[in-house]
């Protein structure tokens, strides 16, 4: 091959998600003069990962269906696209919701191979309840390859049919515990003292962050220094803000926002929670039990972030004081904050094997187009 084998993925937007970051981890790790990620993306604006995508060879095309929800409109700028582009033998979907309408485009326009990926497990149960459903029938219809990040995203959305598990890998050599990091980051943030409890994650209804700020008012009630660090943003992060407020805690909560050093920030926990509705997998789970940090999910995630001896699972029914029970139990687990990289391999989430098993798949495929 004289040229990189170019896969166009589509996604919402290229954000601090989880989505977001397997991709990055995979791009960061592929041989990127036989392999190359374009990206065509839902929003106009700029993104999170816009720099380091062209720094690492990557093209972003921007359309403006998020904005103005105008489906026809997409669907021809994804036939001009695929018309104009034909070294695009590959389009990987991400999104259920885009991808009904983009992989019926990419098989008219002669894409032969097609991926479907799932990344959820659930749907929130809100107005666009129904028309996400019918989305869910029709996304993997027109597509050659079906992948989940977990079985459990997979069972779910793609009902029956077989499907390949592609792992949420991450950088175990950047994800590892590391004390020296850990107290400089907590003096950067203004933690030095009292326990940190850290969520990083979308201020989304999913992500249940009025039962975290509940959970966390009983944490405060037995620990009058404890801290509660909120990594992220969405369109939430206003009205968390004002129940914050309102409860009388923002002298104890740090929103900071969201970082590209992420592996950083994990470091200045002392315990991570994860009290999501739903999950495909929960990859900020796996990030956080690999730099050392007790991780407590709700019993929604799946038991596929279970890969280290650091890790609680808890139902949601049990109420926000029995959680912040189990936190208070987690923060003086002995292995807290000591290396957990060897789990994390062994669990198959190390991205460096993830991604050369990934690039030999999309050149394969690549190559029996030809």
């Amino acid at each position: 091959m004289s040229n990189p084998v170019r896969v166009l993925h589509v996604v919402q937007r290229m954000e601090a998600g989880g989505t977001q970051s397997l991709l990055m981890n995979l791009y960061r790790h592929i041989d990127r003069e036989r392999l190359q990620f374009d990206f065509l993306v839902e929003y106009t604006r700029p993104q999170f990962h816009d720099t380091e995508i062209e720094r690492l060879g990557g093209h972003i095309h921007r359309t403006s269906v998020r904005e103005d929800y105008n489906v026809p409109q997409f669907c021809r700028q994804l036939r001009a696209l695929l018309k104009t582009h034909p070294e695009y033998r590959i389009m990987h979907v991400h999104p259920y919701t885009i991808g009904a309408f983009a992989l019926p485009v990419a098989q008219r326009c002669g894409v032969p191979v097609r991926i479907a990926h799932s990344h959820n497990n659930e749907t929130v149960r809100n107005l666009a309840y129904l028309p996400k459903l019918a989305m869910q029938r029709l996304y993997a219809r027109h597509a050659t390859d079906l992948f989940a990040c977990s079985h459990e995203a997979g069972e779910y959305l793609f009902r029956g049919r077989p499907f390949h598990v592609i792992r949420n890998a991450i950088d175990t050599q950047a994800f590892r515990a590391d004390a020296a990091t850990r107290t400089l980051v907590r003096r950067e943030l203004g933690l030095d003292a009292g326990i940190v409890i850290g969520h990083v994650g979308r201020f989304h209804e999913q992500k249940n962050h009025r039962f975290l700020i509940d959970t966390f008012s009983h944490v405060l009630a037995r620990e009058p220094s404890a801290m509660l660090l909120l990594i992220g943003d969405g369109p939430l992060e206003p009205d968390i803000r004002r129940e914050i407020s309102h409860r009388g805690l923002s002298g104890h909560v740090l929103m900071p926002g969201t970082f590209h050093d992420i592996s950083r920030i994990y470091q200045a926990m002392d315990v991570f929670v994860l009290p999501s509705l739903f999950e495909g997998l929960g990859m900020v789970a796996i990030e956080a039990q690999a730099v050392g940090v007790p991780t407590l999910v709700s019993d929604t995630v799946s038991m596929e972030t279970r890969v280290s001896p650091i890790y609680a699972r808890m139902p949601l029914q049990a109420g926000p004081e029995a959680w912040a029970d189990r936190i208070l139990d987690l923060a003086n687990m002995p292995q807290a904050h000591t290396d957990m990289s060897v789990y994390i391999r062994r669990s198959g989430y190390d991205a460096a094997e993830t991604a050369r098993a990934m690039q030999d798949w999309y050149i394969r495929r690549w190559e029996e187009t030809q």
